[in-house]
C-alpha cells in the first residue's frame, strides 16, 4: 500500500488551521475577565466560573507559539502573547517562585501548590514563545522556573524529581497530579514532562547544567522507569524508585518513545543517539500492544486486575501518530507509517468534530462518542492534537 505523505501533511495543516486553532481563538478567549475560559463542555457549552488551570494556559501558550513559529500568522501570535501574559502576570508566584496550579475566573490565586508538572509546562510554553519570537522576557521566566525545579524538586541523593510541594516549597501529604493518580513521590508522567520542556529550553539556552540534567533524565527513563522485561514504562515510584503498581499506559509509552528520541536529537550526541535508539523502538513496540488496526490505540491496562480500559482517548491517538511517524522518519519503518495513517483515519472518523471544531475526548469501548468529558478544559487542551499536526508538518 503506497501512502502519500504529502497528502497526510496537507490534511494535518488543514485540521490545525481550520479545526483546532480557530476553536480556541473563537470560543476560549475570556474577553470579560482576561485570559482564557476554564471550560467548554463535551456538548460545546461554555461553563462560567470554572477555575483556570496552569496546564491549560501553558499548553495554549506552547501551541500558538509553535503555530506562529511555523506559519507566521499574526492572529496566532496574538493568542500566544495573551497566554504568555497570563502565565507571567497571573500564574507566576512573584513571592516564592514557581506557578500556581490554578486561579479563579478573575485571575486570583486559587490552588497555590507547586505541582512540578505545571512548572514543566510553563517552561515548555515560555521557551517556545522565545523560540518563535526571540522574546527575552519569556526566556527569563523559563530559566527562573528551571532553577525553581532544580532547587526545590530535584533529589540529589536518590535522583529524580518529586511530584509536588506547597506554595512555600514545603512537603505535602497529597502530591497527586489528579484524582486518577496514585499518591507517590515520583512518577513517570512528571519526569516525562520535565524531559519535554528541558529539551525545548535547551534548543534556545545551551546551559551546561541544563544539558547535564537532560542527560540525567534520559538515563532515569532507561535505568529506572523502563521495565527491562516488558519494555513498558512503570508509572509510580516511592522515594527509592520502588514501583508498586502494575499499570500500563499505552499513550505514555508511545509519547515517551519519541520524546526520548527528540531529547537525544537536540543534545546532538551520536553516542547517546546510538544508545537510545533500541529503547525508542522497543518502547514504541510495547505500546503497540494497545494498538487496534483501524480502531486506534487503547488507553491503559491494569495488570494487577487483568483489566483493560479500551477507550480511545484523543491525546493517545495524537501521540501514537507522532510516535509512529518518528519510527518511519528516522528508522525507515514502513509498518509504523501504516499504523500512523490507520490511527489518523480513525481520528477523522470518530474524534474530529467537523461541525463545532476541536476533537471529542474519546471513543468509548462500546463505540459511542464521549461527550461527557470536556471539549476544552483543565486537561483538554490544544497541545496533543495541535502538536501532532505540527510534528507531521515539519516531518515531510
Amino acid at each position: 500500500m503506497k501512502i502519500d505523505t504529502m497528502k497526510l501533511k496537507k490534511e494535518m495543516q488543514q485540521v490545525l488551521t481550520e479545526n483546532i486553532l480557530p476553536f480556541w481563538m473563537d470560543r476560549m478567549v475570556d474577553r470579560e475577565h482576561g485570559g482564557f475560559h476554564g471550560c467548554i463542555s463535551g456538548e460545546g457549552v461554555l461553563v462560567p466560573g470554572t477555575p483556570k488551570g496552569a496546564i491549560l494556559n501553558a499548553r495554549i501558550l506552547w501551541t500558538f507559539s509553535s503555530a506562529y513559529r511555523l506559519l507566521r500568522a499574526d492572529e496566532y501570535l496574538a493568542i500566544a502573547t495573551r497566554a504568555k501574559r497570563e502565565i507571567i502576570d497571573r500564574f507566576y508566584d512573584a513571592e516564592y517562585g514557581g506557578v500556581y496550579w490554578s486561579i479563579d475566573e478573575n485571575g486570583n490565586p486559587l490552588d497555590t501548590k507547586k505541582q512540578i508538572y505545571a512548572l514543566g509546562f510553563a517552561i515548555y510554553g515560555l521557551s517556545e514563545y522565545h523560540h518563535a519570537t526571540g522574546d527575552a522576557e519569556a526566556l527569563d521566566y523559563a530559566i527562573r522556573l528551571f532553577y525553581d525545579i532544580e532547587k526545590h524538586s530535584f533529589d540529589s541523593e536518590k535522583n529524580g524529581y518529586c511530584e509536588a510541594l506547597s506554595r512555600e516549597w514545603k512537603e505535602m501529604d497529597d502530591m497527586r497530579l489528579s484524582e486518577k493518580d496514585e499518591n507517590e513521590r515520583k512518577t513517570m508522567n512528571t519526569h516525562l514532562h520535565i524531559l519535554e520542556p528541558y529539551t525545548n529550553l535547551f534548543r534556545v539556552w545551551k546551559s551546561e547544567l541544563l544539558e547535564q540534567q537532560l542527560r540525567n533524565l534520559i538515563d532515569l527513563f532507561v535505568e529506572r522507569i523502563l521495565n527491562k522485561e516488558t519494555k513498558h514504562l512503570q508509572l509510580f515510584f516511592d522515594d527509592d524508585w520502588n514501583n508498586k503498581y502494575n499499570i500500563v499506559s499505552y499513550g505514555h509509552d508511545i509519547e515517551a518513545s519519541w520524546l526520548l528520541h527528540e531529547a537525544a536529537l537536540v543534545i546532538n550526541d551520536k553516542k547517546l543517539l546510538a544508545r537510545i535508539k533500541p529503547h525508542v523502538i522497543a518502547i514504541a513496540e510495547a505500546a503497540s500492544e494497545g494498538f487496534l488496526p483501524g480502531a486506534g490505540m487503547m488507553y491503559e491496562m491494569h495488570g494487577d486486575h487483568a483489566s483493560i480500559d479500551a477507550d480511545r482517548h484523543w491525546w493517545v491517538q495524537a501521540e501514537a501518530i507522532v510516535g509512529y511517524i518518528n519510527l518511519y522518519q528516522y528508522f525507515g519503518d514502513e509498518a509504523s507509517l501504516l499504523r500512523a495513517v490507520q490511527c489518523w483515519e480513525f481520528v477523522k472518523k470518530y474524534l474530529l468534530d467537523t461541525e463545532a471544531g476541536e476533537w471529542f475526548w474519546s471513543l468509548r469501548a462500546d463505540g459511542t462518542v464521549n461527550k461527557d468529558d470536556d471539549k476544552a478544559g483543565f486537561w483538554k487542551c490544544p497541545y496533543h492534537n495541535g502538536r501532532m499536526c505540527m510534528e507531521i508538518m515539519e516531518s515531510f
